[in-house]
């Protein structure tokens, strides 16, 4: 038997009682979850804040029904049963994940969570034989069901097209600080900085399995080292970078693609093809470099290009030259 799921039970196993506690424990914790969205956001989102404390307020007045329903029924003792007791009931992502999540991420997650609770109603209610509780269940699903409607309502009072461009604005900023511009960095020096020693290799011994394992070890090695760099050298505290260990692993796992991308065609065992789809794969490793710095960073294509290519141009002409002699 798998540790952990011997004492759940199976939502059609509940009775009204136990149904009514879930729902009950259920709005308490997305009530709580909203408000640690809102507390998350506030200093760069307040807007959107604003809109999480509204969707709590609206959670704490279905729970305020819901134990009115239940002392009418049941008495004061609410038995304690939440999503984690129940075999196959939806759960709740962790809300210190939403520390890693775009801002639009976390609304999506916000607008399933509304999805979800109006199914969980939707079926509770079909379980239920009281006519009062039936339609407390049946108007909760259908509440849950339209706080699309409410959200939507709620950022027109909270959200106006200034502020949440600015938000927006704010959260692509992010985006760029955290994964692109360590990513990018990674990127060109992989590409880069690998041009030297694989392109050496190469022309000196004009043998593929050992320039592959030259283009690995280096491409490897400055993955590693670049990570590490990145993440160690700014905590992302006054600089705003973001997590250092996303920053880190952007930036590793980049450049070490960008060393790869020219040494895996020396699995080849012919030199001169090998050479030649390398080289290939050099000039579409530069110029996506340039394209994603005119994407992102806003450089103009054409200075991107004349930085990137010369560059390396310059990188591989030295390692040619180097190995041929």
């Amino acid at each position: 038997m798998i540790p952990g799921f011997a004492s759940r039970r199976r939502f059609s196993e509940l009775d009204e009682k136990e149904i009514l506690a879930l729902a009950i424990s259920s709005e308490e914790d997305d009530a709580r979850i909203y408000r640690q969205y809102a507390e998350l956001l506030r200093e760069q989102y307040p807007g959107s804040a604003q809109i999480f404390e509204g969707m709590a307020t609206e959670e704490d007045g279905h729970r305020r029904m819901l134990i009115e329903r239940f002392r009418e029924r049941f008495g004061e003792v609410i038995p304690l049963i939440r999503r984690e007791h129940v075999a196959g009931f939806y759960a709740r992502k962790p809300v210190w994940l939403a520390k890693n999540l775009p801002l639009d991420t976390i609304r999506g997650e916000a607008e399933a969570m509304e999805r979800e609770a109006g199914k969980f109603y939707t079926t509770a209610a079909q379980r239920t034989s009281d006519a009062a509780t039936r339609k407390l269940l049946g108007d909760l699903a259908a509440a849950e069901l339209g706080h699309e409607k409410k959200a939507e309502k709620l950022v027109a009072e909270n959200l106006d097209e200034d502020t949440k461009s600015e938000e927006d604005r704010a959260a692509h900023r992010q985006f760029i600080l955290t994964w692109v511009q360590p990513g990018l960095a990674g990127l060109m020096d992989g590409s880069v900085s690998t041009l030297a020693p694989i392109f050496a290799t190469a022309f000196a011994t004009q043998d593929t399995w050992t320039t592959f394992l030259v283009g690995l070890a280096a491409s490897v090695g400055a993955g590693i080292s670049m990570g590490f760099t990145e993440a160690a050298h700014d905590d992302g505290v006054i600089s705003g970078r973001g997590s250092p260990i996303k920053r880190g692993f952007a930036s590793g796992i980049m450049t070490a693609v960008g060393g790869l991308g020219h040494a895996l065609p020396y699995l080849i065992p012919d030199f001169w093809t090998a050479t030649t789809i390398a080289m290939i794969v050099v000039f579409v490793e530069l110029w996506a470099i340039a394209w994603i710095q005119n994407r992102y960073m806003e450089t103009p294509f054409f200075r991107a290009v004349l930085q990137v290519v010369l560059g390396g141009a310059l990188v591989f002409a030295a390692g040619a030259l180097i190995g041929g002699g």
